[in-house]
């Protein structure tokens, strides 16, 4: 009888934790191995044994964030009304929030890292997709009247905003924007603003219940 398989090292979990923490909150290119195993409290040795390059420490984090992203993307095909649209990309964005230093620093790491070159695209197709589904499940209930030939413009305009929403964010208030006190307006902004590029094509007690959800977040 095989052996059970071993259970992923703590050490190895601790060193994700800590540098997604920290790249979240300096952004990538601003995090050495050296202040991660700082921050650890580990040798750079320690942290090498267990990734040995910083591009699979991001490759993993990445990984991470691919596979959370593939699972939620099936929910697009539960979307029926406004209510549900807006859950679904009020969760995008807490995942995207999650991994922000993968939006913040997009650009740069997209143009360092080959594997984050090649698998954004795919993330890309696959948000894609998924916005085509939440207008096919909104069109089918009932809430949008949208006529096939804007539908393809309309969801890569939904997609862009969701890409580059913390990016937006960040400009405005380099500061602030994506430290943790700021997460609940930010997101909540992002969904509606995903969500206001259906505003000409949405049913008139549709388009009021979307104003109605996002309330005081409405304001820039």
């Amino acid at each position: 009888m095989a052996p059970p398989p071993k259970k992923p090292r703590r050490t190895a979990e601790r060193i994700l934790e800590v540098t997604l923490e920290l790249f979240n909150r300096f952004g990538e290119p601003n995090v050495s191995t050296t202040l991660i195993s700082a921050e650890l409290n580990i040798s750079p040795g320690n942290l090498y044994y267990h990734y040995p390059a910083k591009d699979e420490l991001i490759n993993a984090l990445f990984g991470r964030y691919e596979e959370a992203l593939t699972q939620l993307l099936h929910a697009a095909d539960d979307v029926r009304n406004v209510e549900d649209a807006w859950l679904f990309f009020h969760m995008l964005f807490e995942l995207i929030w999650r991994y922000r230093f993968l939006y913040r620093d997009l650009n740069d790491l997209l143009s360092k890292n080959r594997k984050l070159e090649t698998h954004f695209q795919a993330v890309l197709k696959n948000k894609t997709h998924a916005v085509k589904a939440v207008l096919d499940g909104l069109s089918r209930g009932s809430a949008i009247k949208l006529d096939s030939r804007a539908a393809d413009p309309t969801a890569t305009a939904m997609v862009v905003v969701l890409t580059y929403w913390l990016s937006y964010e960040y400009v405005r208030d380099p500061r602030h924007a994506l430290e943790p006190d700021s997460a609940g307006p930010a997101l909540l902004r992002g969904a509606f603003h995903v969500l206001s590029l259906l505003m000409p094509y949405l049913e008139p007690g549709q388009r009021e219940h979307l104003l109605g959800l996002v309330g005081p977040y409405q304001k820039p």
